[in-house]
């Protein structure tokens, strides 16, 4: 999938960096139902400069994990101290190890399952508006490690487990989510998105 769009010169300029994901298509309708052109490359087909011109980077999920993903680690270490970055599935994945966290096996995997989330940080711009719990689709056999979350990185989001389901950095415009906001599965996924497109 790549697309190429005009955006308006008075928006944020997006670009959707595809993991080879299925659910990018969703992501990309989400966009545009709130308003907003968007560019998609995959994570494979692009420079890393090229990432310079746009103001937003949402990191889709996608198979496998972060170190198979083309450039995705290398566009979270060289744009994440001047863009907003967004990461779902493995692109929150991508960011935890970036900012030096790791990953662990769960013991049973999580696939097209809806699973209650506990918003741990009320503080948290991404959950502005929503209800302290709610409901979240998930697709993952791969979750963030709590045990060694470096100091940088703030957990937003747990399910009833304790596995985590979202996590900002306390520095930088960078947050992540473990679950999947286009996702039917998903309540309140297009207000998430939405207060994202609003952060600045």
């Amino acid at each position: 999938m790549s697309t190429e769009n005009n955006h308006p010169q008075n928006q944020d300029k997006i670009l959707v960096i595809d993991n080879y994901d299925s659910f990018t298509f969703n992501l990309v309708h989400l966009l545009y139902e709130c308003g907003r052109e968007v560019t998609v490359w995959r994570n494979d087909k692009f420079e890393l400069p090229d990432v310079e011109q746009f103001d937003k980077i949402l990191l889709s999920p996608g198979p496998g994990i972060p170190s198979e993903a083309g450039h995705l680690l290398d566009v979270i270490r060289t744009y994440s101290a001047t863009k907003s970055i967004l990461g779902i599935c493995l692109g929150m994945q991508a960011i935890a190890e970036v900012f030096g966290g790791s990953l662990y096996n769960l013991s049973s995997p999580v696939h097209g399952r809806a699973t209650t989330i506990h918003i741990t940080d009320n503080t948290e711009p991404l959950y502005t508006g929503l209800p302290e719990t709610f409901e979240v689709g998930r697709y993952h056999s791969w979750a963030v490690n709590k045990s060694d979350l470096p100091d940088v990185l703030k957990i937003t989001g747990e399910d009833a487990n304790g596995v985590m389901m979202s996590l900002k950095h306390t520095g930088l415009n960078v947050r992540g989510v473990q679950y999947h906001p286009e996702s039917v599965l998903t309540e309140h996924g297009k207000k998430m998105i939405s207060n994202w497109l609003t952060l600045n």
